[in-house]
């Protein structure tokens, strides 16, 4: 599916998933450990969950959420990009009714030296 096939299709959203858990690339990062901020869209048809009233329907955003934080307390890698990598791929390959995924994490305490709200990564896969 091509990312501008996305039109036609829903989205279930998670905004601002806090996950406290171990990546980055100094070793301190990983022994510690920090907060990552995650948000999620998976595109998919809702329609027949909401014409249903039926959650067996649709994706359950409660359980993807308790995924996702598993997901990231799992693993553990050097760079965010690799975190939004590996975790696309596991939703998409976890949740068949998906099509596509938007990940995006965020690193509000990035050692970079300076003051800053926060640094992150953001992809789009599709099946």
């Amino acid at each position: 599916m091509a990312a501008s096939d996305a039109r036609v299709h829903d989205r279930i959203i998670v905004d601002g998933l806090e996950v406290f858990a171990n990546h980055g690339v100094y070793p301190e990062e990983n022994a510690l450990g920090q907060k990552f901020v995650v948000s999620l869209s998976l595109f998919c048809d809702t329609r027949a969950a909401g014409e249903a009233d039926d959650l067996d329907r649709s994706v359950n955003y409660g359980e993807v959420c308790q995924f996702t934080c598993e997901y990231l307390q799992k693993h553990t890698f050097k760079l965010i990009e690799a975190v939004a990598e590996g975790l696309a791929a596991a939703l998409l390959g976890r949740y068949p009714l998906v099509a596509g995924v938007r990940v995006k994490v965020e690193k509000p305490w990035a050692p970079v030296g300076l003051p800053l709200r926060t640094v992150g990564v953001e992809i789009e896969r599709w099946r």
